[in-house]
């Protein structure tokens, strides 16, 4: 009998953990029934600096509101004042998103969040979510440095900026970028809570729930302080929030000892300088286009067209090529490469530098005018200065002459545009250019926004065109960029010293242009970048769809999409200057362990090669390209309230995500808990009365032992 009860105490027991298993699946298909998950959204993240915090969080279990799609002032008001289902989540296109909309719902407790839908339908003729002063407090000019300029006092450069990046949102702010879940959204809207003659939607309502809990609060110095102590005292520490950096890259005419720091007191260098980074109100969702993309593409075009003479007449001073990470947060690259070089710790030191020549927004000049920046304060200041800066514009004039270029110069008395050549200037007064397409304001309209595009650009290409056929073809774009290339190379090469006679031998050829734009703002998944990039990389993911996003992020910790500008440039600085070795991959990769290589003047790159039939496949390339952190000089001083360098943190979160879901009114939902709590207390009252009198209603009828007298 005994055996029979636990027998049938084991089945019991396995009919439970079957009916729990079954209950779960069970669950899972619920949810997965109750909630659409909306999988390509792009969220506006909180960012801290030393005084404040910036950008958009959620509460911890994340923001729930009724769908309320805003399409007129009408629907405005329903939202912020007349509809009786507050919260609500609002769905708004590109045409609405505007500072002052944000800021009234802003001042709204009935906003529980915003989700925009990306597209270019009812685009404002600009938008900037930029400051009109960009890195203003971290400039050269101060009250200590040509006061009367400081603070855009002469110049406005970004008149278009709303300054909505730099606001402190208490809910959620998505992108929707899939344009399929954006239709399932507005059919959810338009079934359950679209308005009928005016009056409101009845339950149930379409809902939407936003998760972008941020941990960090306050500033970067609260966020650094508590992470600090979290690391001293916990056995699991949390961090809050992550110093923005990523890496610098460079390269030189000549290669450096990379292991001489500050070292190189004989030779003279001309630095040839760009930015690698943008940003935009939502997070990763930064093209940067004319704003960052077009001087990189024609930096890397005139190291294209400078190298191959180079070689066979190298001029006497050394070129050095930078393209500086994160200065669109207070110039993080820059400042940290000036910073080593007055310490002694980079590979050239800054009184070496003879001069500057720094490509800043050069892609839409208005017909052929570009316009050559100088400091006013440097030139006023030093004779030898203001000789060097006139003798610079002299030759880009005349060099200019021979091209489809326009120069021109703008008021002596005007400061120097948003530039890296500014930290420099803090440092020491060189001589420097700034190139770009503004003689004042910017004439880009959306400055640091996502709509900085390839067609704010003006890249486009004829229909039918195979994606190969794309990759190569000469855009207008593409011609308009190589000729500055042209300009910038040749003037490079004069100022170096090089030889007027070989001037005419220096052209950027704009196929090469061609298919840097391409992959920088239409596809970086091409047969081009994949041949530059190692194997094992392309394998990663890191050439997933669309063009690279130049948000400067977190670089360091991974290679992902995210980061992958750096990598691209640095490989495409690898192509363009290096030489193909007959090394093996192992050897490749310990160059240390061959004689005849040297690991201090080169890098050594295994890369994947041309895709053709007849490729001969992975190879070894040698270059003098290298990284260099990017990183704010205020982490590693541990000065979180630096008013000299960056104090730019990102704050940490554990997910971000969105779902759509039907909701019942107040009153179902609170009879559905009464019913709830009911049964409840009806199972515990019957588990009770079981339980007391389990004896009399599960006890057996005693069995009569049989005995032998």
């Amino acid at each position: 009998m005994r055996k029979m009860e636990k027998l049938i105490s084991i089945n019991c027991v396995k009919l439970l953990i079957t009916a729990l298993f079954y209950t779960c699946v069970s669950c899972s298909s619920v949810e997965q029934k109750i909630y659409v998950e909306l999988n390509d959204t792009v969220p506006c993240v909180r960012l801290l600096n030393a005084t404040h915090q910036i950008g958009c969080q959620s509460s911890m279990s994340g923001d729930t509101g009724v769908l309320h799609v805003l399409e007129s002032e009408s629907d405005l008001d329903w939202i912020l004042n007349t509809g009786p289902h507050p919260p609500y989540m609002v769905i708004m296109e590109t045409a609405f998103f505007s500072r002052s909309v944000m800021l009234r719902m802003k001042n709204s407790s009935r906003v529980a969040g915003v989700a925009v839908i990306v597209s270019r339908t009812g685009l404002a003729e600009n938008f900037s979510p930029h400051t009109t002063c960009p890195n203003q407090n971290t400039g050269v000019y101060s009250a200590k440095y040509g006061p009367e300029l400081a603070n855009c006092n002469v110049t406005t450069w970004n008149p278009l900026g709303n300054g909505l990046s730099y606001e402190d949102f208490a809910f959620p702010v998505f992108a929707l970028k899939d344009e399929n879940q954006t239709q399932v959204i507005r059919k959810c809207y338009e079934d359950h809570n679209l308005r009928l003659n005016g009056s409101a939607p009845q339950y149930p309502l379409c809902a939407m729930q936003l998760f972008s809990h941020m941990h960090a609060v306050t500033d970067t110095v609260t966020c650094m302080r508590r992470t600090d102590l979290q690391n001293r005292f916990s056995i699991n520490p949390e961090i809050l929030c992550d110093p923005l950096n990523d890496y610098n890259v460079w390269a030189s005419t000549r290669p450096l000892n990379n292991s001489a720091k500050g070292q190189t007191t004989n030779e003279s260098f001309v630095i040839a300088a760009t930015r690698l980074d943008g940003r935009s109100f939502f997070w990763q969702e930064a093209p940067a286009a004319e704003g960052t993309v077009s001087g990189i593409v024609t930096l890397l075009a005139a190291v294209q067209a400078l190298y191959p003479v180079i070689q066979l007449a190298p001029p006497p001073r050394n070129i050095f090529f930078a393209f500086f990470q994160g200065e669109a947060f207070d110039y993080i690259g820059s400042s940290k490469m000036v910073y080593d070089m007055e310490r002694k710790e980079f590979v050239i030191d800054l009184n070496n530098v003879h001069s500057m020549l720094e490509i800043g927004q050069v892609g839409l000049r208005n017909g052929r005018d570009l316009w050559m920046h100088s400091d006013p304060i440097s030139r006023m200041n030093s004779s030898s200065v203001e000789e060097e800066v006139s003798d610079m514009m002299k030759n880009m004039h005349s060099i200019a002459a021979g091209l489809n270029v326009s120069l021109d110069e703008p008021p002596a008395s005007q400061p120097l545009p948003p530039s890296s050549f500014q930290r420099f200037l803090r440092a020491r007064q060189i001589p420097g250019l700034v190139l770009a397409d503004h003689r004042t304001s910017f004439v880009n309209r959306y400055y640091e926004s996502m709509y900085d595009d390839a067609e704010n650009l003006n890249v486009s290409y004829p229909p039918n065109l195979s994606p190969e056929e794309k990759l190569v073809y000469e855009t207008e774009a593409a011609k308009s960029l190589a000729e500055v290339a042209t300009l910038v190379a040749r003037s490079l090469y004069k100022q170096a010293g090089g030889d007027d006679s070989n001037l005419n031998n220096i052209t950027a050829d704009p196929k090469i242009v061609a298919q840097l734009l391409y992959g920088f703002v239409i596809q970086k998944n091409n047969s081009w970048f994949q041949s530059l990039l190692p194997p094992d990389l392309t394998k990663k993911g890191i050439l997933s769809s669309g063009p690279p996003q130049f948000y400067i992020g977190l670089g360091p910790r991974t290679y992902g999409p995210v980061h992958s500008v750096t990598l691209f440039v640095q490989h495409i600085m690898a192509n363009l200057t290096g030489t193909v070795t007959n090394l093996t991959e192992t050897q490749c990769q310990k160059p240390d362990d061959i004689s005849t290589e040297n690991k201090d003047l080169y890098a050594y790159f295994w890369v994947s090669g041309s895709t053709a039939v007849n490729s001969s496949g992975p190879f070894c390339v040698r270059a003098p390209v290298r990284l260099s952190k990017a990183m704010s000089p205020a982490f590693e001083r541990q000065e979180y309230g630096s008013q000299d360098y960056s104090t730019w943190t990102e704050s940490r979160w554990k997910s971000i995500r969105a779902r759509v879901f039907l909701v019942a009114s107040r009153e179902l939902e609170m009879l559905t808990l009464g019913v709830g709590v009911a049964v409840l207390l009806l199972s515990l009252l019957v588990t009770y009365f079981l339980s007391s009198k389990a004896e009399l209603l599960f006890s057996s009828a005693r069995e009569t032992p049989t005995t032998t007298y």
